[in-house]
């Protein structure tokens, strides 16, 4: 019981300090239905524009992805990644962190997941660019890969579909890096991103909150270690199965327009 009465009193101080504190804070009215602030808009092109110059990088990223149990709990799981790009048909990236330990490769003719945990891997024919492969991953395997919509090469195309409102918050620093932090709303979710001011708009941070699932869970991707221009090996695309693994069939949604191997 005086467990109980301490923390309460802690949440309370807690609470009490963040009103003080919001109570202070002055943030941009919220956009009207349909409304997109120019500046958030500009600022936003901009670093799509940057991102669609890129012929190949690579970045690091720190990912969490909240879970909503039955009871209404958010459990919170984290998985780093690391992305390795070149325009407009190779991929490589691997997660390993608390839910997945996967490397996915795309050469501009085969798109290849292998789980390492279990050692199996799965291989299907892809198709020709980039944009394409995530798109078909997504539709036709289930396959997601979190905070994909930053690297398509319309990314402004992508994360404006269906906005709702866009607000430019102000500056706040991720990691030492002065950034923009921008506040947009679509139908289904609520996005906010931070990019880098400086001469180099690269996005830093990006949060998406999830509205039409119970708890609004959110994910949180953020970006470290950009290189613009990383030395690349020959087949470094190009999955080398490991003695010991098994190949498996990925499991379609659907076969209907799935590109053949």
């Amino acid at each position: 019981m005086r467990k109980e009465v301490k923390c309460g009193r802690i949440l309370g101080a807690a609470i009490f300090c963040l009103t003080v504190m919001f109570a202070g804070l002055t943030l941009p009215s919220q956009a009207q239905s349909g409304e997109v602030d120019a500046r958030a808009d500009q600022i936003l092109q901009q670093m799509s524009d940057f991102l669609a110059g890129l012929n190949q990088f690579s970045v690091q990223t720190e990912n969490s992805l909240e879970i909503v149990l039955q009871s209404g709990q958010k459990i919170q799981y984290d998985n780093p990644a690391q992305l390795l790009m070149q325009r407009p048909d190779k991929l490589m990236a691997s997660r390993e962190g608390d839910i997945v330990n996967q490397e996915l490769y795309y050469n501009g003719t085969t798109l290849t997941l292998y789980d390492k945990t279990s050692g199996y891997y799965a291989m299907v024919g892809a198709p020709a660019t980039i944009d394409e492969t995530i798109d078909f991953a997504r539709n036709y395997m289930d396959l997601y890969a979190p905070g994909g919509d930053l690297i398509y090469s319309d990314v402004y195309r992508i994360l404006t579909e269906n906005a709702v409102s866009g607000i430019y918050i102000g500056q706040s620093v991720v990691d030492g890096i002065m950034c923009h932090h921008l506040a947009f709303r679509n139908i289904e979710v609520d996005w906010q991103i931070w990019i880098d001011a400086g001469e180099k708009p690269l996005p830093r941070k990006f949060i998406v909150t999830t509205k039409w699932m119970t708890g609004a869970p959110q994910f949180t991707l953020v970006t470290r270690n950009w290189n613009l221009s990383p030395e690349i090996a020959k087949n470094a695309f190009t999955f080398e199965p490991p003695s010991g693994t098994r190949q498996i069939d990925f499991i379609s949604r659907t076969d209907a327009g799935a590109p053949q191997q």
